[in-house]
């Protein structure tokens, strides 16, 4: 009798990145839609006033919609930067419709280097963040850089009592049964798809 194995988390990371990276235009168009239809009248999103989200690449799911309707509801948007220094480090960046950019070290674009935009990730209302895996339990797999899981980390060592939700967005064929979890991951709150929300069991 032949025993499935369990897949990695790199084979996993790899098997779902191809499967993201297989949609279409049309069907990535049509999934970034449905996302702004999922988040855009939540009560979550009403109340954040400061959000961070991300610039989708490699397949991932497009917060651009949302962007666009946190700015015209007057929200402060962030976007992560990543300084030259140190190399593990990770800020949030407040965005505007019209903004300079550069590119990071790994060829992403990020908003231009400012220090007095910034805002401490304890201050945020919410982060909307990128995800290559996930599962109903608030298993995120990321990209394995571990840049979110290292700033929840620390800020979860500090005397904060505020902590921004922790919302991945996805598309639904990035849904697995269960994840392999790692001493590192930090549970994300919910995640939200193209087609519903997954709450974190609390």
């Amino acid at each position: 009798m032949q025993v499935n194995t369990p897949l990695s988390r790199a084979q996993l990371r790899t098997q779902l990145r191809q499967k993201r990276r297989s949609l279409t235009p049309n069907q990535q168009a049509q999934a970034a839609q449905n996302l702004y239809r999922q988040l855009a009248q939540h009560p979550l999103f009403l109340r954040a006033q400061h959000i961070a989200l991300y610039l989708a690449g490699d397949g991932e799911i497009d917060p651009q919609w949302i962007m666009r309707e946190a700015w015209r509801r007057g929200k402060c948007v962030y976007l992560p930067v990543l300084p030259c220094w140190p190399k593990t480090a990770m800020a949030f960046q407040r965005v505007r419709p019209v903004q300079t950019w550069e590119k990071n070290r790994f060829g992403i674009l990020q908003p231009r280097w400012y220090v007095a935009d910034q805002r401490p990730v304890w201050a945020l209302d919410a982060v909307l963040l990128p995800l290559v895996g996930f599962d109903q339990k608030g298993g995120r797999l990321g990209m394995g850089g571990g840049f979110y899981d290292r700033i929840f980390a620390k800020l979860a060592q500090t005397d904060h009592l505020l902590t921004p939700q922790r919302i991945g967005l996805a598309h639904e064929c990035q849904r697995v049964e269960s994840l392999p979890v790692a001493a590192w991951d930090v549970p994300l709150h919910a995640v939200v798809t193209d087609q519903g929300w997954y709450m974190a069991p609390t």
